[in-house]
């Protein structure tokens, strides 16, 4: 497949974009990677890629420019997914702009700076909690060094297939490090869904070059490929 990757922001991707990159190759996929997202607010130009992959963190943060998209980068990407073609979201790629609220539209959810939280990076458990998912095909549970989302903003008609749980911890959070409660419980780490008649497909895991290198990681993402590509159905969750 022809795939658009979407790079660049707030987030070490000068490591886990060339991982990425590689990764895709070695599945056979023809990768282009960009991170001018002018490209998205040019129809023609879009028109020969088969998904777009955002590998980016596209928001207004002060501290790194503007990389917020702009009104024809939205409406292109918009139309692009909602016309039949497929869009994978990697970690922070689903923070909702605070001017963009129809983001949620599409992603079914994301990462909210100034609410959204996570315990300190480190080693945790991925569940499979849907083995019968194409996500989840030929992926078991497995462990990583990665970032547990937490506390983010969700839409409905998500379909959930792998999760993990965080025991209750208070940990030094935000621009101050101030001692924050993070409760337990178990959190969504990857869904699909549909928007217009373009598949979705979001993986809150990948924070890092070291969260890519996992196998289980990278398989997650091929699946997502394969999936959002596909001509097969959206099943709605049950």
């Amino acid at each position: 497949m022809k795939l658009l990757v979407i790079s660049g922001g707030r987030h070490p991707y000068h490591e886990s974009t060339p991982v990425l990159e590689g990764f895709l190759m070695a599945a056979g996929h023809d990768v282009s990677i960009m991170e001018d997202a002018s490209i998205l607010g040019r129809s023609g130009d879009m028109a020969q890629f088969d998904a777009l992959v955002f590998n980016t963190r596209r928001e207004n943060v002060p501290d790194f420019g503007d990389s917020t998209l702009t009104a024809d980068e939205r409406n292109g990407m918009k139309d692009f997914i909602s016309s039949g073609k497929g869009f994978v979201c990697i970690h922070i790629a689903t923070c909702v702009p605070q001017d963009w609220q129809e983001y949620l539209d599409i992603t079914g959810g994301g990462w909210v700076s100034g609410t959204s939280f996570h315990p300190p990076y480190g080693q945790f458990e991925v569940n499979v909690s849907n083995p019968g998912h194409p996500g989840a095909s030929d992926v078991s549970d497995f462990t990583t060094n990665d970032e547990l989302y937490m506390n983010l903003a969700t839409r409905d008609g998500n379909d959930v297939f792998i999760t993990g749980t965080a025991g209750d911890g208070t940990y030094p959070w935000g621009p101050d490090r101030a001692p924050t409660h993070m409760p337990a419980g178990t959190f969504p780490l990857g869904w699909t869904r549909q928007y217009g008649e373009g598949k979705v497909y979001v993986l809150l895991l990948g924070h890092d070059g070291q969260s890519f290198e996992t196998p289980g990681f990278q398989k997650l993402v091929l699946n997502g490929v394969d999936w959002v590509t596909s001509k097969a159905d959206v099943k709605a969750p049950v």
